[in-house]
């Protein structure tokens, strides 16, 4: 009987540490999954284009959020891939949609299926095409045509896909311009505006401001009488579906950026001049603290 007992407390004992090892295993499993789900949460997968302008918020933004915890990564990809990657939820966001007039075409084929604010982070951007100012002959889109030899009938453009690629293109037939238009990179295009500039040549270019190429060279947009590239735009940005609901803290921080020229103009001018743009944006950061407090409501 007392062997019986005996031998029945083991068998008690035993169970009761089994038991408790499953708990600690279950607890331990549901610790890493929570700490794995917050991770998720706060990675976040930004879109990035080759753009100046881009290249300094996207890298801002990028300085701000790891200061608070988050792991942001970029995709360099251009605008056609950003839309389609936020529809299959691939990106979490871009920074830079231009409205009403130069990505309007992917408002209009992702409107259903991506998140574009309401809100504007910049209210001044302006789009056009220009040339440098010393070509006193050519002030207006509809005098190109009779200088068109100049120019080579072509227009230096940069990324194919991108907006204002495309609004060039229509702006080309509503003109009836005899030009191509030729695609390349940004830093492709400011490469030859700048040589053309050094050797006082011709050239024609699709810009917009912000842009840091007007403080370096002077030149002058061509007055649009057909207004196609449109008056003032405004730069949105957009999100894929879930956004929010995952990062409601950032989200809100999104809607509250805004930027002025001087503000964006210097930060650009800090990206450009630093080896890495990281460090130049963190520079800017760390100058503008107050401003981004106001983003961030610290």
């Amino acid at each position: 009987m007392n062997l019986f007992k005996g031998k029945s407390i083991l068998l008690l004992l035993s169970l009761i540490i089994v038991l408790a090892a499953c708990g600690n295993n279950e607890n331990n499993e549901n610790g890493e999954n929570a700490t794995e789900t917050e991770t998720e949460q706060k990675s976040v997968h930004m879109g990035q284009i080759n753009w100046a302008e881009n290249i300094a918020v996207t890298n801002m933004w990028k300085v701000i959020l790891e200061d608070r915890d988050y792991d942001v990564k970029f995709s360099v990809i251009d605008m056609g891939t950003t839309m389609k990657a936020l529809e299959n939820g691939e990106l979490d966001l871009s920074l830079e949609i231009w409205l009403p007039v130069q990505d309007a075409n992917y408002y209009e084929t992702y409107k259903d299926d991506v998140n574009f604010s309401e809100e504007v982070w910049y209210d001044n951007a302006k789009v056009g095409l220009v040339v440098p100012a010393y070509m006193d002959q050519i002030n207006s889109i509809e005098d190109l045509n009779e200088h068109k030899e100049l120019f080579e009938s072509q227009i230096t453009g940069f990324d194919p896909g991108a907006g204002t690629m495309e609004v060039t293109e229509d702006l080309i037939e509503e003109y009836e311009l005899d030009f191509e238009l030729i695609p390349s990179s940004e830093p492709a295009m400011l490469t030859a505006i700048g040589e053309a500039i050094k050797n006082e040549e011709a050239i024609v270019s699709p810009l917009w401001n912000p842009h840091r190429i007007f403080a370096e060279h002077d030149l002058k947009y061509l007055e649009d009488p057909k207004n196609v590239y449109g008056g003032i735009e405004k730069i949105h940005h957009a999100t894929r579906h879930g956004f929010e609901e995952d990062f409601p803290e950032f989200s809100q921080w999104l809607k509250n950026w805004k930027m002025t020229d001087d503000q964006i103009g210097t930060l650009m001018t800090e990206v450009e001049a630093a080896e890495e743009p990281i460090d130049g944006a963190r520079v800017w950061v760390e100058e503008n603290q107050d401003l981004i407090n106001e983003w961030i409501n610290e």
